[in-house]
């Protein structure tokens, strides 16, 4: 392949005794105008080379039929006020509506199409107060997150004057008369060192009204700078509780009586490495902990007397993973985890199991919830073959009933899915699900994609994923691998897939595509790896250690040098997570599984799409350039290493409609065309 230059530099760092070479680190400076003359070139060469491919406009269209299919979330409910998102045919984002009753009619509340002309921004969250007169939300531009809180009068539409910014992934809480409320907020610049403007989040008061520099401070001076906080406040506004988690396997835990603010915020749980997450009410605390119970159980504890061993046990620890729970018509709400399927049960107060509430299938529960004193539940249910769809259930009598749904033009009936478990090199059994069309013949030669995350306690289980209908109306197949690392069966699966285990998420996305050979689904011709993010990570590590094993594959918002990744963006955040290369046997341990690192001169790796965005604040795009660069002068053979940088775009989250479609209309016509699909 003819690829745009790329210089190397003689540039070797001495880590801990060890050398280590880094010749593409100019690639880190974004802004200077070499790289960005670089990542033009970079991305003209990769759109040349696909357009050679065929098919790619008869992909396009059917592929903006399967993205245009709507998205719908289960409303959250205040006093007889709906409020839910949704996106119809047409619009490049959702848009947050609500309406007057259960079937009241619909009014546009927040549109971000509204915002910009080329549908730039994003709504990234959004708090309505307990009286639905009022929603706090966050808008922010070019995919960035970076928000920035505004307030609007759901009855006029019309924002209030207060104006927040550095409102990023904010938590918030309203105080029960919708007069102000506490949020998390990150510095302003030029308060905090230059490079730290995303780390030294802290909890701060809001009155309406009120200017938001005079927000008084209630938690945060002297933590750690990398701590993410919450929020939480019960019904009747008299327990603020507050969360301090470092990584995604421990937090502490305060808790303020705020009807005698005089004595402070009190410590219920610190230093504990485990998580203890709270649902506060007016006369108790529900904590849900994985603390000696992998798998989570549930504690009653009175906020007067909330001292350890005063908690009492109400939901135990079971084979199944306890995944949430949440206090709706006076009874508890649970959902559960099965064999990376979801189930949702009602509980008694004192724990006692009610029922379990009946699910369409074997699937995934993408949001629910309900007020803590009405009796009606909202759940949104989707599966490999079941789009958006929200059901309403009665708390008291178990009635269930649909409320709104997603159509799509597909035929669910003709496609299957099946979960299939197999070992991973050490033993450990993993399972997989995998997704064609009904009677497909297993002849070895199927055109497979088989996708991955193995990481941060993140929970893979049954999706919509509509662009993976491209392939299966095709006879192809889509697997799902539950690796660890993930959440799907408890912190302890979860916690033998991070730092000194990363190795093993690796090894079981290995052991995953064999056994797609070995059962006859594909050979390795014929079969392609995806992921983003830290999933970008895994396709990274893993075609660089069994590039035997893949004709082709995508690695989307990738993490790739592991050795340098902490000095970027928001990324010492996830040193808990994967460890550090300034600690001596951490480096070690990355070093091993850097893919940057690993790429070996004259080795024949599979055909390779990296993709990222400039405007990317989680996953600084400098791995993308990095790896592309070093693969593009190591590898043999014909298969294509290419490079699409977004701009205008940020990790994934936000990304409006239209962008989806070109970069997912990219991605299929390099699957299709290095997996020898016909279009």
């Amino acid at each position: 392949m003819n690829y745009p230059a790329s210089r190397m530099e003689d540039l070797v760092d001495v880590l801990h005794g060890v050398e280590v070479a880094d010749p593409y680190r100019w690639l880190e400076a974004g802004d200077s105008p070499e790289v960005r003359a670089w990542t033009e070139a970079q991305n003209a060469f990769t759109q040349e080379t696909l357009a050679q491919a065929p098919g790619g406009d008869l992909i396009r269209a059917r592929l903006a039929e399967l993205l245009s299919i709507g998205v719908l979330t289960a409303p959250q409910v205040r006093r007889g006020r709906y409020f839910y998102q949704r996106r119809a045919e047409g619009q490049n984002q959702p848009v947050l509506l609500w309406r007057q009753g259960l079937r009241g009619e619909d009014h546009v509340l927040v549109d971000p199409a509204g915002y910009e002309a080329d549908a730039a921004s994003a709504l990234d969250w959004w708090y309505p107060s307990p009286d639905g007169k009022l929603v706090a939300y966050g808008i922010s531009r070019h995919g960035d997150e970076k928000s920035t809180l505004a307030i609007r009068v759901v009855e006029t539409g019309e924002d209030l004057p207060d104006r927040i910014p550095h409102t990023r992934f904010t938590s918030l809480a309203w105080l029960p008369d919708g007069s102000g409320f506490y949020y998390t907020r990150y510095p302003e610049p030029g308060t905090v060192p230059a490079g730290e403007e995303d780390y030294w989040r802290k909890v701060h008061f809001h009155p309406l009204g009120g200017e938001w520099r005079d927000d008084p401070e209630i938690f945060g001076a002297g933590r750690a700078k990398e701590e993410m906080l919450g929020v939480d406040l019960s019904p009747a506004g008299r327990w603020l509780c507050i969360t301090a988690r470092r990584g995604w396997s421990q937090n502490d835990l305060y808790l303020l009586n705020r009807h005698a603010p005089e004595r402070g915020l009190r410590p219920v749980v610190e230093g504990i490495a485990a998580l203890f997450l709270p649902e506060p009410q007016n006369d108790r605390l529900y904590v849900r902990t994985d603390h000696e119970a992998p798998n989570y159980r549930l504690f009653s504890v009175d906020p007067e007397r909330p001292e350890r061993d005063a908690w009492a046990e109400i939901v135990p620890e079971s084979e199944e993973v306890l995944e949430g729970h949440a206090v709706v018509g006076g009874r508890l709400v649970c959902e559960y985890l099965r064999a990376a399927s979801s189930a949702l049960k009602i509980h008694a107060l004192d724990g006692t199991l009610v029922r379990e509430v009946p699910l369409p299938g074997i699937g995934s529960l993408a949001g629910w919830g309900g007020e803590w004193d009405a009796d009606e539940l909202f759940f949104s249910f989707v599966s490999f073959t079941v789009p958006p769809t929200v059901y309403r259930h009665e708390v008291r009598d178990g009635a269930t009933e649909l409320w709104e749904r997603v159509d799509a033009p597909l035929d669910p009936d003709c496609y299957e899915a099946r979960q299939l478990r197999f070992p991973s090199h050490d033993g450990t059994e993993v399972s997989m699900f995998v997704v064609h069309r009904k009677g497909l013949e297993l002849d070895g030669d199927r055109p497979t994609l088989l996708y991955g995350y193995g990481g941060f306690n993140v929970s893979l289980t049954p999706a919509f994923v509509r662009g993976a209908y491209l392939l299966l109306e095709r006879d192809g197949v889509y697997a799902m691998a539950n690796l660890r690392g993930g959440g799907e069966y408890g912190e302890a699966w979860h916690r033998a897939g991070m730092l000194e285990n990363k190795q093993n998420v690796f090894d079981d996305c290995i052991a995953a595509a064999e056994t797609l050979v070995r059962l006859g689904y594909t050979r390795p011709e014929r079969l392609a790896l995806q992921g983003g993010s830290n999933g970008g990570l895994l396709v990274g590590a893993v075609v660089t250690q069994r590039p035997d094993l893949f004709r082709a594959a995508v690695c989307q918002v990738p993490l790739l040098d592991m050795l340098r990744y902490h000095r970027f963006s928001i990324a010492r955040l996830w040193i808990p997570e994967y460890g550090s290369s300034d600690d001596p046997e951490q480096f070690r341990v990355l070093h091993a599984y850097s893919p940057y690192h690993r790429v070996r001169d004259g080795e024949r790796y599979p055909a390779l799409l990296i993709t990222a965005a400039e405007s990317d604040s989680r996953v600084d795009p400098l791995h993308a350039r990095k790896l592309a660069a070093r693969l593009q002068a190591a590898a043999a053979g014909e298969a294509p290493i290419l490079l699409r940088i977004e701009t205008r775009a940020g990790h994934g989250a936000g990304k409006p409609l239209t962008k989806v479609i070109e970069e997912q209309a990219d991605i299929w016509r390099f699957l299709f065309w290095q997996l020898g699909v016909k279009t």
